[in-house]
């Protein structure tokens, strides 16, 4: 199968997103995917209602079923999907001039019938500068497409095209559209390292909610329950808050994203909330956040943020938040680690002298779509001995990633499984009381660090000041031979560089541009 963003493929998506993307028209990247995703959405929940519906019909004469009795779909977690919105019904009616006003009235009336749909479907396909003809052109071509899989070997088939979906569009929108897609690899780090099995999984700042999408797939895939997350977000930008909605409702994840869309800063919605895991990809380095409005907020319990800076207020955002044995894990600009302006280096200082900071992960550049600039990993605990592990009390692990990952094409580099495996492992194995002999710190990679080492270097967090240069092998030359080889060499080739060079003036002479002296 073919790869993209490390994991493998289906086969059609490729297809899909290449007619998706040349309909486009001039509609910008930013809108069409709601106009994509939303038909997607709605070709996925028509196909589990015609397989129910199927399934109904053909037991009718045997056992007192109706196809048409809401209460059979209800039962089975099955969005009803009036007549009017079915795929079939919409496809008669692609070539119509009429076709974007029917789609919206079809959004309308699913939700109606599904209360918790409310609000979250997109209803924009009469605007104008929607072409009515590709509109059409493109529901026959999401038509062609089953978007689930009736021998149930794939459970998880709309799920990838969605996910998928979301990468290419984020691609396609580069640095100004990239906030609500947070790259695989990335998330699936931060899931591997603090293993959300059971408990409350929250994230203030939930994009289009993958981090909640790989909690529960981490989850069920170590022999947990999707019942045994619960799931808490927020987001500030509506539509992205609706992509979040739809995101996680076909896939049956029920999320408590608050009743609105909202600024986790200015307007928490779960005030009271304590998390066991928190997965963030906050906004990096935002200037406006509302600080000069929240300056004796009872969250900067190590420091007042600077008004110019969110990086720290959602730093401290995340502690606010965290259980008593609760566990962070966060993506942020790699200057939260050492930057010194407006009191960000007191506030480090006071978190570090609390021991909370229990990771830091410095991550290779080009991974994101939005920034080419490396970015780091922050893991932050309440408890360093929580879950029956070994007491890191007084110690952070440092693991320095610049190196890893593959460039997956001239501008986008991705952590394959390996790297993760690694990277992981290397956090769990150091946490390990029944393997702690067996961690060891790897020069250029990890060192485990305590405070008063952190404190000699002021505080600061970059993992390449502490993990040191990597061991190159000695290849048991000795030194003085060593210098007299290369020497010699060194010299042959000076004097081959000055026998091309007469060569070169020779030639040039023969055509008349001999060298020129000046008097």
């Amino acid at each position: 199968m073919a790869k993209q963003n490390g994991s493998a493929t289906i086969g059609f998506e490729d297809k899909l997103w290449l007619a998706a993307d040349k309909l486009r028209g001039n509609v910008d990247a930013s809108e069409y995917k709601h106009v994509v995703l939303g038909l997607i959405f709605l070709k996925y929940i028509s196909d589990s209602f015609q397989a129910k519906y199927d399934a109904l019909l053909a037991t009718k004469d045997t056992e007192y079923t109706d196809p048409e009795d809401r209460d059979e779909y209800t039962s089975d977690n099955i969005f009803w999907v009036p007549s009017e919105a079915r795929w079939d019904s919409l496809v008669a009616k692609a070539k119509s001039p009429e076709i974007g006003k029917i789609l919206d009235d079809a959004m309308i009336a699913i939700e109606k019938e599904n209360k918790i749909l409310k609000n979250i479907l997109p209803k924009t396909y009469a605007r104008p500068e929607i072409d009515k003809t590709r509109l059409g052109e493109l529901l026959d071509i999401i038509g062609s497409i089953p978007l689930i899989d009736r021998t149930k070997t794939s459970k998880d088939l709309l799920g990838r095209v969605y996910e998928y979906f979301l990468g290419k569009f984020a691609a396609k929108e580069g640095r100004s559209g990239g906030e609500f897609y947070t790259p695989e690899c990335v998330v699936k780090l931060l899931v591997e390292m603090i293993e959300p099995y059971k408990g409350r999984v929250y994230d203030p700042c939930c994009g289009s909610g993958g981090m909640f999408v790989q909690s529960e797939k981490f989850a069920t895939e170590h022999g947990g329950k999707l019942r045994d997350i619960s799931v808490y977000g927020q987001e500030y930008n509506a539509t992205t808050w609706r992509l979040a909605k739809m995101n996680l409702a076909i896939r049956g994840i029920e999320a408590n994203l608050g009743g609105e869309w909202a600024d986790s800063f200015t307007n928490d919605l779960h005030k009271d909330l304590k998390a066991d895991f928190i997965l963030a990809n906050p906004p990096f380095n935002t200037s406006d956040w509302g600080g000069n409005r929240l300056k004796n907020d009872l969250r900067w319990k190590y420091g007042t943020p600077p008004e110019n800076n969110a990086n720290y207020a959602w730093i401290q955002h995340f502690i606010h938040h965290l259980a008593p044995n609760g566990v962070a894990g966060f993506v942020l600009a790699n200057g939260s680690m050492s930057s010194n302006t407006s009191g960000e280096g007191e506030i480090r200082k006071n978190i570090i002298e609390a021991d909370l900071v229990d990771c830091m992960i410095a991550l290779p550049g080009q991974l994101f779509y939005t920034t080419q600039i490396p970015v780091c990993l922050w893991f932050i605990a309440r408890n360093k001995g929580r879950n029956g592990h070994r007491e890191r009390k007084g110690e952070t692990l440092f693991i320095d990633a610049r190196k890893m990952g593959r460039l997956e094409d001239r501008v986008h580099r991705v952590l394959d499984d390996e790297d993760l495996r690694k990277i992981a492992g290397t956090y769990h194995l150091w946490r390990s009381k029944e393997k702690f002999e067996e961690y060891k710190d790897t020069a250029g990679f990890c060192k485990s660090v305590a405070i008063e080492t952190i404190r000699e270097h002021d505080y600061v967090l970059t993992p390449g000041r502490y993990v040191g240069a990597e061991e190159v092998e000695d290849d048991g030359e000795p030194f003085d031979e060593k210098m007299k080889r290369l020497s010699a060499e060194l010299y042959k080739q000076m004097a081959e560089g000055e026998r091309l060079d007469a060569v070169i003036k020779e030639n040039l002479a023969r055509l008349g541009y001999g060298e020129v002296k000046n008097d």
